[in-house]
């Protein structure tokens, strides 16, 4: 959304502002007064800004300007690749149910996955909808996405994790397969770690960057032993302020790396995620609470986990399978 200024003009007032399109827009004001040219220049602006239809692509850009230096706004330059080729030029009023599942149709055929698509679409919804909270649209159309994809059955048991941590790779790819085992931390926020939220002292991580964000499945965890040690090592050879670095740099990806440890260790269909969806498994088979492994994982909501995870759990139903003993045999005393 455009930002209005109260300048001077010919010895008067003016309102000036620039629309998402770079258009500049000045209006001469009627007020005699800094206080009057303040409400008039208000008043002008919100009749503009009501008169002019803005596009999905301008409530998207205006998003993206809000949510400015957290991880959402770059993560939506690049789904903004996939959406606004199809839903940029729209006004977002214009956007039917159809329209959604013609873009899933679309977007299948070239091989993206549900789960990347209901991301996309995902987003698209969240600014629609943040735009008519700040009432910049009458609106937010209903945006349908493909359902939810089945959650993954694929981890690493004990042996496979032994063998991961024991293949041949570079030393700041192990590091890092050994924060996502630990934490059960995402990629992208163990490369975006620093020192300075690791507190060797009171023995906690803090995957969270700042208070504003990103939080999304990033919580303050504890630094075990195996961690404690890998971490003080790394210390000691830190050239930057990032945990994960390589040469004193910030480490962009570690797809190869990764890919190349997993092939050292002869695992077949491993990403990066499937380490925190491991460590998630070990921590429910346990017997740790759910609640306990929700917070661990950064989730704000148990039951999300419990969904996820419940069925790991060695107590998983147990008492329900227990009521249907109807076969057996009973003492008679």
């Amino acid at each position: 959304m455009p930002e209005y200024k109260v300048g001077r003009l010919r010895g008067g007032f003016c309102v000036i502002w620039h629309d998402p399109d770079g258009g500049r827009r000045r209006y001469k004001l009627d007020a005699s007064t800094t206080a009057e040219a303040e409400a008039e220049a208000r008043q002008i602006f919100r009749q503009a800004q009501a008169a002019r239809k803005l596009t999905v692509a301008d409530v998207w850009s205006a998003y993206r300007s809000d949510r400015d230096g957290r991880r959402i706004a770059s993560h939506m330059g690049d789904t903004g690749k996939a959406i606004l080729p199809t839903f940029g030029a729209l006004i977002p009023e214009q956007i039917k149910v159809q329209d959604c599942r013609d873009y899933t149709d679309e977007r299948r055929k070239i091989g993206r996955k549900d789960g990347t698509i209901r991301t996309e679409l995902g987003h698209l919804r969240t600014c629609l909808r943040w735009a008519a909270e700040n009432r910049m649209i009458e609106f937010a159309p209903s945006i349908e996405r493909p359902a939810m994809p089945a959650p993954k059955d694929r981890y690493l048991t004990r042996a496979e994790i032994d063998r991961l941590l024991a293949a041949d790779c570079e030393h700041h790819i192990r590091l890092a397969i050994l924060l996502m085992l630990t934490t059960a931390a995402r990629v992208g926020a163990v490369l975006e770690l620093t020192w300075d939220r690791v507190d060797m002292v009171r023995g906690q991580i803090n995957l969270r960057v700042d208070g504003l964000g990103p939080r999304k499945g990033r919580a303050v965890v504890p630094i075990n032993g195996t961690l404690r040690a890998a971490l003080t090592t790394a210390k000691e050879r830190a050239m930057s302020e990032y945990v994960v670095e390589y040469a004193g740099a910030k480490i962009g990806s570690i797809k190869k790396g990764f890919h190349t440890a997993c092939e050292n260790a002869k695992l077949k269909g491993i990403t990066p995620h499937v380490l925190r969806h491991t460590a998630a498994v070990h921590m429910v088979e346990a017997g740790i609470p759910i609640a306990e492994v929700a917070q661990f994982l950064g989730h704000s909501n148990p039951t999300v986990t419990y969904s996820t995870y419940g069925r790991f759990s060695p107590d998983h139903l147990r008492k329900a399978a227990e009521v249907l003993e109807f076969g057996k045999v009973r003492q008679v005393r």
